[in-house]
């Protein structure tokens, strides 16, 4: 079994397949995704044991616990956070958590109790080192990945620019002493943060701007805050002044508390000059007890890298954006961008990716997080400091006039709790990878999701019979999905015959369901809009429609293919192009 090792480079192999630089999420979690799929992956990270008290991101949102559980990780991440789904749902903005409720947005970032219908998992909060636990823990009981503690990636020297698939990266790892040694990789995947070696190493910056205003986050212990709070249980408190204007909220159901104070001017150095405890007690309104553990200021920044690699060098993550925290949405950015990545590489290093495959992950994932940037920076002009008003806490009829003012100005603030159309409603529409079917592509809109089969979007997700949702009949390699009730009795086999043997032909990983009708007795077809779908393995729609003929040449293209290829060339293309003389563990 591989594990999770600090013993330094003599536990670093001489070579390996993919070599992740970047122990966080995005990069544990690309570990393991290519473990699902039989690839061999060592992950350096200098950081040897993982920091409590910076828990950094909370919301892990309903798709990213969709990967997890087809990762087999769901529940025990759900098992592992210490704040249940149960404990409370909403977002309210107040005066202060011991003053008037001024608005409140339920069931904010997917978080519901009971069976969820648009995913088959719904949102959790966890801070972000009990993830980084969860995922340890799977890398060290898996057969295929490792990670290395206490080393950083020094620099490397890649293969030349438009080297056939397969070159060798030589890739220099040293540890803290300085001691160095060179590991050789067919892949190397840079998911070290924004200050990335593996980004410095491809010549790129990130590009962007940063918020005028800075922020500091406090976590602390408070045995009586729980008992002092006059408002119902919620994920945050909005506090919106007009004292301290800021967030508040349980780091778990015991005496261990979050606050961010927004709008918070740095010194020189980055450093503000405030009392935490004084902070803190403004957000409550009352001087409760406040034991601080640590303070973390920081500034949101809105940057993206021009490029995410080329030539078998990639970015993942944070190494290649940067998106403001308000929404939630930047580590599960990076989770996306990992689940994009896996199976590509794996595709390329298992001998059946076209020559278009490895570089659609820039293609299908940069647009995303320019669009995820973008929505986090809008709401990042509309924080908590921008509605305070000394009127707010007033009795009579000028408070209730002003709580009322701010209820309809908290309007702007629903796409960054309310965000399915963000989470769910992306697509690949525009990707060399998908094959279009000429449908309206559903518009944009960060709040509305609208479920749609259209080549490049996400399945649209359906409840089957008892615990069953279709994603769970998803193979780890494409699936072709058909309606079984337009197959008339038909074994589905029969009737696709052309897309077995296609698979078979290419060394494309295939699995074939006859599926539906839903829980409600919905055919599938009509959720599809059509009798078949073509399902990638990271569960967007690649091709949908009734063809066998025009399903297999679908899955030639999803590959990586070119659209127009003629008819009876696929498998000698495919075969040429994915020739990768990987390196072997």
């Amino acid at each position: 079994m591989a594990a999770v090792n600090d013993a330094g480079l003599a536990d670093l192999p001489a070579d390996i397949p993919v070599l992740i630089s970047g122990g966080g999420p995005s990069g544990l979690f690309l570990a393991l995704d290519l473990a699902q799929r039989g690839i061999r992956s060592t992950v350096i990270e200098p950081r040897i044991a993982i920091d409590p008290d910076r828990p950094r991101a909370k919301t892990t949102n309903a798709r990213t616990m969709t990967h997890l559980r087809r990762l087999g990780l769901a529940t025990a991440l759900r098992d592992a956070a210490p704040l249940p789904v149960g404990f409370a749902q909403d977002i309210i903005f107040c005066t202060s958590l011991t003053g008037h409720e001024v608005r409140r947005f339920e069931n904010a970032f997917q978080l519901e109790t009971g069976r969820y219908e648009p995913q088959p998992e719904c949102g959790q909060q966890v801070p972000q080192p009990v993830l980084e636990t969860v995922l340890r823990d799977a890398v060290a009981a898996s057969e295929y990945a490792t990670l290395l503690t206490g080393l950083h990636v020094e620099g490397y020297a890649a293969a030349s620019p438009g080297a056939a698939q397969g070159a060798v990266h030589h890739v220099t790892v040293a540890d803290a002493a300085g001691a160095r040694r060179t590991v050789d990789c067919t892949f190397l995947a840079g998911a070290d943060g924004i200050s990335s070696t593996v980004r410095r190493g491809l010549g790129l910056r990130l590009e962007g701007g940063s918020a005028a205003l800075s922020n500091i986050s406090i976590l602390f212990r408070s045995a009586d805050l729980a008992a002092t709070i006059s408002l119902d249980p919620a994920v945050q408190y909005w506090v919106l002044g007009p004292g301290a204007a800021g967030m508040v909220g349980r780091m778990d159901l015991d005496q261990t508390w979050w606050a961010i104070i927004q709008g918070v001017d740095a010194h020189d150095d980055g450093s503000p000059d405030l009392d935490p405890v004084a902070l803190v007690r403004s957000l409550v309104g009352a001087d409760v007890e406040v034991d601080v553990i640590a303070t973390d200021p920081w500034t949101a920044r809105m940057l993206l890298a021009p490029s995410y690699g080329h030539d078998g060098v990639f970015l993942v993550g944070d190494a290649a954006h940067q998106n403001p925290p308000w929404g939630g949405h930047g580590f599960n950015t990076c989770i996306g961008d990992a689940a994009n990545l896996a199976w590509k590489i794996a595709a390329a290093l298992d001998g059946w990716a076209g020559p278009g495959l490895l570089d659609s992950y820039e293609l299908e994932r940069r647009p995303v997080a320019e669009r995820t940037i973008n929505d986090a920076a809008a709401n990042g002009k509309a924080l908590a400091y921008h509605f305070a008003d000394p009127a707010l806490e007033l009795a009579g009829a000028d408070g209730v006039a002003a709580r009322e003012r701010a209820h309809e100005a908290l309007a702007v603030k629903r796409s960054e709790f309310d965000s399915l159309g963000l989470v769910l409603g992306y697509s690949y529409a525009a990707s060399p990878a998908v094959v279009p079917d000429g449908s309206p592509v559903p518009a944009e809109d960060p709040i509305r999701y609208i479920p749609s089969a259209s080549p490049g979007a996400l399945l649209p997700h359906a409840w089957l019979e008892g615990p069953t949702s279709v994603y769970d009949v998803l193979g780890d390699g494409f699936t072709l999905l058909v309606d079984a009730g337009a197959l008339a009795g038909a074994a589905v086999e029969d009737r696709y015959a052309a897309v077995v043997a296609a698979a078979a032909g290419q060394r494309i990983p295939l699995t074939v369901e006859a599926v539906g009708p839903d829980r409600n007795g919905v055919p599938m077809a009509d959720l599809w809009a059509a009798e078949a779908v073509l399902v990638r393995p990271d569960q967007h729609v690649a091709w949908r429609g009734s063809s066998a003929g025009a399903a297999a040449h679908a899955l030639f293209v999803a590959a990586g293919g070119s659209r127009n290829e003629p008819s009876g060339t696929e498998t000698l293309k495919i075969q040429e192009s994915s020739h990768v003389s990987a390196v072997v563990s």
